[in-house]
């Protein structure tokens, strides 16, 4: 029997030195593990990744765990471990949290790939929505709703709909961002995902409502609608999220304006402090995002400046946007050699370049940027050729002492063989032709005597003679109009003489009139236009001239057989209108003209309306039509639409009712009274767990700042110890006082017989009062309590 008993504990002894030799080793290696670097597992050798598969259905947690992590260092290397899915969707439900995290990682991974395996643990995810840890309940739903299966789109949108009324900020977080996937999975459940939304929206966890904000602008980016009740609260707390949601955010807000809020407007009244109307909305986003601007994230600034940019009235733009602009630019302009333009350049990016040394040209640096300007106009990109061209006209109006230069330069570009060269350059020349005109024009009428800088002229008569050499449309249509509105003006001089022409005719212009009537047909309808309305001014300039005459009557020949429309009116148009200039010019043999009815134009008037009312370019750089928020965006770098960017849609012209967005918070709220009566328990409410405590002995008076102060009365307690010394002495006091009475009640107490029913209707009235006093007092210390 002893025998046996031994044999048994030796039994026992093997087993048990075996299991802590096989814990030893299992926590030395745990510890290597730990202490060794993560790149460890990034070296997998072939024998390593055969040994994963029983890794993985060990069972030990720390063998799986290695497994996993080997896994997810093959994937990291873009390895395909597709094959390893079954064994691992079997670890879906560990309880070891590390190897969950791990096992979801990868079912997102490969799930799209084997959607059968992938729904095994379907079952699995939606226990673990009800576990306990709000982080498995967020890692299962965001697994649920990353297997891309379109069978389990229902069980998914359940499964949002659960999480969505989580306790936890992050479950509801993780739900928000799962409505984007189902909804690219399968967008029938569209109607479903809007009423969840709406739900979220009223969510007031800042961790959460940004996610919100996605998943709107993903499935239902019209409905914004749904942030009526919302809008001023998300103004609110803008400032107080995270900056990567605040740059989210407020561009929803930003496209919400625009939809839903009026356009400032100039006010109308003349006595108003500020001179734009702006919706109190408006003014609430506006003062909301304008601290942003010293964030240290750069997209929360670029995001505030694109708002005030396209929301904010123009009176404030200077204020906000330009004086850091300004300061920026000014600060560059030293530095403008890092800005020039690079042949590795994106095509946007020389554009935008060649705009920002635009604005720091200056008296100094304006020769290299010349020349800089001169070289990018032998640029392949025709873009950058345009904006080079026009940079060279911007410093010849900016500044008059290098006029001479840059039209040297530009009347060297019109012989190139580039028709884009040439084109750029006549359009730059017209538009200098038209400012230095109009200069003249009013330094004359002042009564001075105009700069002689260069002939505009002489430009005109360039330009007319090299017409042939013009071939690009717009640039021949350029030259035609300017040849017509200003051949009226007296012909430059050559050698001390005046070359002979029509009278009151510029020499150059028959002839280019003559050119382009023999090329009519084939010109394009923007040439075809000026070359009709070139005819009609220079027969309005010189009636008497036949030639001229038989020009305009060809040209209108062929002008009523164009296939343009607009060619075949402009052409009806001029013969109408110069009905009485042409009324005998052709005598009795003129078979086409007819006799217009109605009100007959003589020739100085047919001037007026040819000649006189054309505008002048505006020398600053024109801004275009609203770009529908272009800047601050990826459009503004790569020139075309993305759908990541944000698409400001145009301003409405009444916005909705502000009661819409109207919320019981912003109501006024009506004082709150107490009554005297009500017990301290009942006093204290919510809203005084709320105020800040102020520390008050018991029986003593309110503190200050209280609604009713006695005299006399002590101020709030600052130290805990000056406290606790003066709640000692009233409690002395206290005790002092009840003696006396105790006293006073013994020495009354023989006479109770006979004056009992006389003493307790004398002390009825007067228990009373001490019930008011003692209310009163009560009343007075809860509400300094609250206060």
């Amino acid at each position: 029997m002893a025998a046996v008993n031994l044999n048994m504990l030796a039994e026992n002894a093997s087993r048990l030195g075996m299991r802590l030799q096989e814990t030893f080793s299992e926590h030395t290696r745990d510890l290597a593990i730990a202490r060794g670097s993560g790149s460890a597992f990034l070296d997998n050798p072939e024998e390593k990744v055969k040994n994963i598969a029983k890794q993985l259905d060990s069972s030990s947690d720390r063998e799986k765990l290695e497994a996993m992590k080997r896994l997810i260092a093959l994937i990291s290397r873009g390895r395909n471990v597709s094959e390893f899915f079954a064994q691992v969707v079997k670890n879906v439900a560990s309880h070891n949290l590390e190897i969950r995290k791990l096992v979801y990682i990868y079912l997102l991974r490969y799930a799209e790939q084997e959607p059968d395996l992938a729904l095994l643990p379907i079952n699995t995810f939606q226990k673990d929505l009800s576990d306990p840890n709000p982080l498995i309940r967020a890692m299962a739903l965001r697994v649920l709703s990353g297997i891309k299966v379109p069978m389990i789109g229902s069980i998914v949108v359940l499964a949002i709909k659960k999480c969505a009324a989580d306790i936890s900020p992050y479950v509801r977080k993780a739900a928000a961002l799962a409505i984007p996937k189902i909804y690219h999975l399968d967008s029938t459940h569209q109607p479903e995902l809007i009423r969840i939304i709406s739900t979220l929206l009223k969510d007031q966890s800042l961790l959460s409502i940004v996610s919100v904000a996605i998943a709107l602008d993903a499935v239902c980016p019209t409905r914004l609608d749904l942030l009526h009740q919302h809008y001023r609260r998300l103004c609110r707390t803008l400032i107080d999220m995270d900056e990567w949601g605040q740059v989210d955010l407020l561009n929803l807000l930003v496209r919400y304006t625009r939809v839903m809020l009026p356009r400032p407007i100039p006010s109308r009244d003349a006595n108003a402090t500020t001179p734009f109307e702006v919706d109190s909305d408006l003014t609430l986003l506006l003062t909301s995002v304008e601290p942003l601007f010293q964030s240290q994230n750069p997209a929360v600034v670029l995001g505030v400046a694109r708002a005030f940019y396209y929301l904010g009235p123009p009176s404030d733009l200077p204020k906000n946007v330009l004086t850091n602009l300004v300061l920026i630019s000014s600060s560059l302009s030293k530095s403008y050699t890092q800005f020039l333009v690079r042949a590795d350049d994106p095509r946007q990016v020389k554009k935008d370049k060649v705009h920002f040394l635009r604005f720091v040209i200056n008296v100094e640096n304006y020769p290299s940027l010349l020349r800089e300007f001169i070289c990018y106009a032998d640029d392949a990109d025709d873009d950058l050729v345009a904006e080079a061209i026009q940079a060279i006209g911007y410093i010849a109006r900016i500044i008059p002492e290098v006029t001479q230069q840059c039209l040297t330069a530009l009347m060297a570009f019109i012989q190139s063989k580039h028709d884009v060269i040439v084109a750029n350059a006549v359009l730059v020349l017209k538009s200098l032709v038209q400012i230095r005109i109009q200069q003249q024009q009013n330094v004359i009428a002042a009564g001075g005597l105009p700069p002689q800088i260069f002939s505009p002229l002489e430009i005109i008569s360039r330009l007319a003679r090299r017409i042939d050499d013009i071939r690009h449309p717009k640039a021949r249509a350029c030259v035609v109009w300017l040849v017509g509105q200003y051949a009226a003006s007296p012909a430059p001089a050559e050698n001390g003489t005046t070359s002979a022409g029509p009278e009151g005719i510029a020499p150059w212009a028959p002839d280019v009139l003559r050119k382009m009537a023999k090329s009519f047909i084939q010109e394009t309808p923007v040439v075809k236009l000026q070359i009709v309305t070139l005819a009609a001014k220079l027969l309005v300039l010189c009636p008497t001239n036949r030639t001229i005459g038989l020009l305009y009557r060809y040209v209108c020949s062929l002008a009523q057989y164009e296939p343009n429309y607009d060619v075949r009116d402009r052409a009806r148009m001029y013969r109408a209108l110069l009905s009485s200039v042409t009324a005998g010019l052709y005598g009795e043999a003129d078979s086409d003209h007819e006799d217009v009815g109605g009100v007959v134009l003589r020739r100085e008037q047919i001037k007026v309306v040819l000649f006189e009312g054309k505008a002048s370019p505006d020398e600053d750089i024109a801004k275009g039509e609203d770009d529908h928020g272009r800047f601050g965006s990826l459009a503004a770098l790569t020139g075309r639409w993305t759908g990541g960017d944000g698409y400001l849609p145009d301003w409405l012209e009444e916005g909705i009712d502000s009661s819409l967005r109207d919320t019981e918070a912003d109501m006024p709220q009506a004082p709150v009274y107490v009554s005297q009566s009500s017990s301290a328990a009942r006093s204290i409410g919510p809203s005084s767990r709320a105020s800040p405590v102020v520390l008050t002995p018991t029986c003593g008076v309110s503190p200050a700042g209280s609604i009713t102060r006695q005299e006399g009365g002590k101020a709030a307690y600052m130290d805990l110890d000056k406290f606790y010394e003066d709640a000692e002495e009233e409690d002395e006091s206290e005790s002092d006082s009840e003696e006396e009475e105790g006293e006073e009640d013994t020495a009354s107490g023989s006479g109770e017989d006979g004056g009992s029913t006389e003493g307790k209707d004398q002390s009825e009235p007067g228990s009373d009062d001490n019930e008011d006093a003692e209310g009163d007092g009560l009343l007075n210390h809860v509400q300094g309590t609250t206060r």
